[in-house]
């Protein structure tokens, strides 16, 4: 069998902690951000894990976590 590939969009985005759960980065902190809350930018700093919902999904792109 060939080896499976893993999906190069997906590695960039996501990390796997320490105890195999998805790390997610936050949205909407690239530019225009004189518009944007200073809430949402402040709680859009760092890390965050990912929803349970879409782990299935993320972890089907990526073979050898």
């Amino acid at each position: 069998m060939p080896k499976m590939k893993t999906k190069s969009a997906v590695k960039k985005r996501f990390s796997v902690t320490g105890t195999g759960k998805l790390k997610r980065n936050f949205a909407f902190k690239r530019h225009c951000l004189f518009c944007k809350t200073p809430k949402m930018k402040r709680q859009a700093r760092g890390a965050t894990l990912l929803a349970s919902v879409d782990v299935k999904i993320v972890k089907k792109f990526l073979p050898y976590l």
